[in-house]
């Protein structure tokens, strides 16, 4: 059995209209919800194998609290370049190339690319991952190159306006 927790990256800040969007940080209410959240995962005691991020300001600062809420140690975060702009075959790719000891996995990515991959992954589909929001799927298999439209199941779907 193989689990994937899709989390698209925190809430990010507009202030500085001149910087590169792929600089962004956090705003505060992306620091706020990416706590909260870490802390939502921490109380399913998830003890993810491996944490892979986008190389994108953003979606790394978003992995670094929740892998610290929940144990994870930081320096053992995956950066990946390829999930900045991804579609969702490329998404996949990096999936399917995973090492098949890791049983639980937590991909940080953006939008639209993490709602697209939810829902063809599984059995639900979704309108949209909110910033902050954790899709999880299931997968019964061994292997992460087995992994393909529709061959995941439905575990849970949170978000941080569940817990305000």
């Amino acid at each position: 059995m193989k689990k994937l927790y899709l989390i698209r990256h925190a809430k990010s800040s507009w202030s500085d209209p001149g910087l590169d969007d792929f600089d962004r940080p956090l705003n505060k209410r992306g620091l706020k919800d990416a706590a909260v959240m870490g802390k939502v995962l921490k109380k399913t005691f998830l003890k993810p194998d491996g944490i892979i991020t986008s190389s994108a300001r953003r979606a790394q600062e978003t992995a670094e609290i929740i892998a610290h809420k929940i144990g994870f140690p930081i320096k053992k975060v995956v950066v990946e370049e390829r999930i900045y702009e991804a579609v969702t075959y490329d998404l996949l790719e990096i999936i399917t190339d995973l090492d098949d000891n890791l049983d639980t996995v937590i991909l940080f990515g953006h939008n639209p690319g993490m709602t697209n991959l939810a829902n063809r992954l599984n059995d639900i589909e979704i309108d949209n991952i909110p910033t902050c929001g954790i899709f999880a799927i299931e997968f019964d298999t061994k292997s992460w190159r087995k992994v393909s439209e529709k061959t995941g199941s439905f575990i849970s779907f949170e978000y941080p306006k569940k817990y305000k």
